[in-house]
């Protein structure tokens, strides 16, 4: 079985100022030392670096070689495998969009269900309930419940 997480709990565990930090830290430490496939895609990845570095979204934000390391720390452990696009990416990315041109925030929703998609990735532990939109996927928010 394997599963994959969104950005937002990724930025959560290292936003101290997040009401959220110390339950999403938590799930991802749990979820890092399973024995289920973490999968994490590049693209995931290349945002939690964006986001948790930038002054202007997070009052506290990270050094860059902190986050790297945060990732690297991640990405080195035992079960957890890092996506890419692979062909037939495009294909999907149409798949999941129904057909219809994504805009704004919807596009990187799309970008990750589609690289799930390619990858047999049914379970998808998000903050984000805009996911639910991709019916492929088991959308589960980890902070809730």
């Amino acid at each position: 079985m394997s599963f994959s997480v969104d950005v937002n709990l990724l930025v959560y565990a290292s936003d101290t100022g997040s009401e959220h930090q110390e339950a999403a830290r938590r799930f991802l430490e749990e979820k890092a030392r399973g024995r289920e496939i973490f999968c994490l895609a590049w693209v995931t990845a290349m945002s939690y670096l964006r986001i948790v570095t930038h002054p202007g979204i997070l009052a506290r934000p990270l050094a860059p070689a902190d986050a790297f390391g945060n990732l690297r720390s991640l990405a080195s452990m035992p079960n957890v495998r890092m996506l890419a696009e692979i062909e037939p990416f495009f294909d999907a990315y149409m798949e999941v969009t129904g057909g219809e041109p994504m805009r704004g925030r919807q596009v990187p929703d799309a970008h990750l269900a589609a690289i799930l998609l390619l990858h047999g990735v049914k379970t998808l532990y998000t903050a984000d309930a805009d996911f639910r939109r991709f019916t492929f996927l088991d959308v589960q928010n980890p902070l809730i419940g």
